[in-house]
């Protein structure tokens, strides 16, 4: 900290009407002793859970070696530049969920680890409550923002006639109670909102919701920058700048989405005059590659705000759904795969359809890795933020032909302040809970707690870098 810095507190935000921003930390956030000078303010652990449906290629996800030279297959190439930074956890089952047909069994009680109340009506029951809401019981006050639940894809409703389940279980992972599933936001503005806006005001019959937030609160941050030290400023420019781009990107996506409506809406227009098929429409290249850059977008953008809410400490726990249960999103956008993600799911050892199920899967680590990389990139003190949480990425499912919730595919990134020593493979014996992960992870949040549903202990070996795997079976 420079001489011309004052402390400030870690809560300090950045206000406007209507807005309040939370800050990264910075420098002038330390605490001062009047022997030793500012010490290093410790920072929060964070935990993110992402959900991705349908399973993996089952053949080809689990690398051969185990510890540091694990090697990167097809599906996780894309981590090659934070494979330090990531935890493969292999043998791990969520044994509770071995019961019924299906997916909504598996998907709804992924952070549960309990077996679900079978009904086709609204009275749901997963049995439990989620691990990121049970750690949000406990911390969830200390921010502004006790969580945040993100997705892409909406609520689907009505019944699965084919195996008797709501889809409504297949919508939701994160459980404050066993009948009380989180409502998931999809909107990237409406999140956006939720994390730097504090109401929607209006002045002068003007909503301020349509101005942005830096805007709001220019002021405030030039009166900040006039207190902190040159590092600080270069930090909280740096900062500012990361919310215009995602800011920028909301508006252009949100643009771009009202444009694709009147578009889409065009083109079927005129292909029911000329009585072309829909299909065809469909197949067009150049819609795909835009389907593509949409849908790639779409992700990535509440990944970042996940990023953001962290960084600010807006919450320290959230979850993420790249797809509901069942998702039949198309992935014709990718080279080389034609249909949709559960359809091409049901392969039948089929070797055209594995082939474009493992570039699926390698697309959701792909999104993965980026949330990582960003992470990396923001420094807190001598450490990032990705040091400083735990990113789950996983499915409910090993494998969506034999909806197999054994040996799931699970990665664990960051290192939980230092609770996580990353860049290993790691392999538990045949059907290690997967809540002995959950019991480890809420102990690393500061929510200590001896069990979690099926767990039996906290997860062995995240810390000891000598930790012996299990040979596979």
């Amino acid at each position: 900290m420079s001489k011309t810095s004052r402390s400030i507190s870690r809560r300090t935000v950045l206000r406007g009407l209507g807005v309040a921003m939370g800050l990264p930390m910075l420098d002038a956030m330390s605490p001062v002793s009047a022997l030793a000078g500012p010490a290093a303010p410790k920072s929060p652990v964070r935990m993110a859970f992402l959900f991705f449906p349908n399973g993996v290629n089952p053949k080809t996800w689990t690398p051969e070696k185990t510890g540091s030279e694990f090697e990167l297959g097809p599906m996780l190439r894309s981590m090659e530049g934070v494979r330090k930074d990531v935890l493969v956890l292999s043998n791990l089952t969520n044994r509770a969920t071995d019961t019924g047909d299906g997916h909504y069994v598996k998907d709804a009680a992924f952070l549960t680890g309990t077996t679900i109340h079978r009904t086709s009506g609204s009275d749901l029951n997963s049995g439990g409550i989620s691990v990121d809401q049970f750690a949000a019981r406990r911390i969830g006050n200390l921010t502004p923002l006790p969580s945040l639940e993100l997705a892409v894809e909406p609520v689907t409703t009505g019944v699965d006639t084919v195996v008797g389940y709501t889809r409504l279980y297949g919508s939701h992972i994160s459980w404050s109670s066993p009948t009380t599933p989180l409502a998931k936001e999809i909107n990237p503005k409406l999140a956006f909102d939720r994390i730097f806006r504090s109401k929607i005001g209006e002045r002068k019959g003007q909503n301020d919701d349509d101005r942005s937030v830096l805007d709001v609160v220019s002021g405030d941050a030039q009166s900040l920058r006039s207190r902190i030290g040159r590092d600080d400023r270069l930090k909280l420019d740096e900062y500012l700048e990361s919310v215009r781009a995602v800011e920028k990107r909301i508006s252009f996506e949100a643009s771009d989405r009202r444009s694709q409506l009147r578009d889409d809406a065009e083109a079927r227009k005129e292909i029911a005059k000329l009585g072309g098929r829909m299909d065809l429409y469909q197949s067009d290249p150049g819609r795909h590659r835009e389907q593509k850059a949409n849908h790639t977008e779409h992700a990535r953008l509440m990944l970042d705000l996940i990023v953001l809410a962290f960084q600010t400490d807006s919450t320290r726990i959230s979850s993420f759904m790249f797809g509901n249960a069942v998702s039949g999103k198309n992935f014709s956008f990718l080279d080389g795969v034609s249909g949709g993600h559960h359809e091409i799911s049901h392969h039948e050892n089929n070797p055209k359809k594995l082939e474009q199920y493992e570039k699926i899967s390698a697309w959701h680590v792909e999104q993965f890795a980026y949330m990582l990389d960003r992470m990396r990139a923001i420094r807190e003190g001598e450490k990032t933020l990705l040091d400083n949480s735990m990113v789950l990425f996983g499915s409910a499912l090993r494998d969506g032909n034999s909806h197999n919730p054994h040996n799931l595919p699970i990665l664990l990134g960051g290192r939980g302040g230092g609770s996580v020593a990353s860049g290993r493979h790691l392999s538990y014996g045949k059907d290690t809970p997967l809540c002995n992960l959950y019991v480890s992870m809420l102990d690393s949040a500061g929510v200590p707690v001896p069990r979690f549903a099926d767990s039996t202990g906290p997860l062995a070996g995240l810390n000891d870098p000598g930790f012996k795997s299990t040979p596979s079976a």
